[in-house]
């Protein structure tokens, strides 16, 4: 069984070029795959391995100037959900695209597992998903708002355009694993709301803490890795990813006429061309042979 870790830290880094190359060498020692993002503001990733291969690369992240206090979500997957290792350069972890929000200096107040239901049952209180539009429709809390947003950058636009249905409302929010909801609350905050609430941990430790009886939340959640969503407990979910666009593909899509495995789905039908198809295609029939032989294939 592996070990899936999903991390982020917002701290310093002046100069993260020169963090990368470390942390790839050290991740293909361990054999450990997945993706990590490193840019001024900190780091943010999801990588797979061993016991022994997470606890190195996590303590080498540890290790790091102002990350002692890293976050990492850990769940788990019979086979490896990554097909190779990549540590990227960006301009932020995770992209808003707003230059003054920072999470070092305010976000919201955080709500542990157990607590949050009795937060977004509360009559005045709004919840908003700060997911993107395919994240939320495999899977959402109960009575969730839908920003119908593509990307994260899109949010801020978004609440602009909105925030006057939520005057005298507290507003909680939720996101994966926390970190969205991290620059979401302080762009609140820096708007002039008040009561900003989010989820400690995000959906991945309220599936785990939460018992399925006791819980709020409808669906799968989306997870960027091989897995595709995984459930109450983090065990694997029943979705596929979609060969073109990656979003998730449920058993009831798997049945549209509009499905071809690995070239498009139901969401991206008139999204490519005919030269993509056939692109997509010959991938598929690759990795088809692959799998035949037994072995993995990097377009997967």
């Amino acid at each position: 069984m592996l070990i899936v870790c999903a991390l982020y830290h917002f701290t310093r880094f002046p100069n993260p070029a020169a963090l990368r190359g470390p942390l790839i060498d050290l991740c293909a020692a361990q054999g450990v795959k997945g993706s990590l993002l490193l840019a001024g503001e900190g780091v943010n990733g999801t990588i797979a391995g061993t016991r022994a291969g997470i606890d190195a690369v996590l303590a080498h992240l540890r290790a790091l100037p102002g990350c002692a206090d890293l976050e990492c979500k850990e769940s788990y997957a019979a086979d490896m959900p990554f097909g190779r290792m990549k540590v990227r350069l960006k301009r932020e972890i995770v992209t808003m695209g707003v230059p003054d929000v920072d999470p070092k200096a305010r976000v919201g107040h955080y709500v542990s597992a157990q607590d949050w239901n009795a937060l977004i049952s509360a009559p005045d209180v709004a919840v908003i998903d700060t997911r993107n539009d395919y994240e939320y429709a495999i899977g959402t809390f109960e009575g969730a708002i839908d920003p119908q947003t593509r990307s994260f950058r899109d949010f801020p636009a978004w609440w602009q355009a909105n925030k006057d249905r939520f005057h005298n409302k507290r507003i909680a929010m939720f996101c994966t694993g926390g970190i969205r909801c991290e620059k979401s609350t302080n762009y609140l905050l820096s708007q002039g709301v008040e009561d900003v609430f989010h989820l400690k941990g995000g959906i991945l430790k309220y599936l785990e803490d939460v018992p399925q009886d006791q819980s709020l939340w409808h669906g799968e959640c989306f997870v960027f890795d091989g897995r595709v969503s995984v459930g109450h407990g983090l065990v694997p979910g029943q979705n596929e990813s979609c060969g073109a666009c990656r979003r998730a593909v449920t058993p009831q899509d798997r049945q549209h006429p509009d499905y071809e495995k690995g070239v498009c789905c139901p969401a991206c039908v008139g999204d490519y061309s005919a030269e993509d198809r056939a692109r997509f295609r010959e991938r598929q029939k690759q990795m088809d042979l692959a799998a035949k032989r037994g072995e993995s294939h990097l377009g997967g």
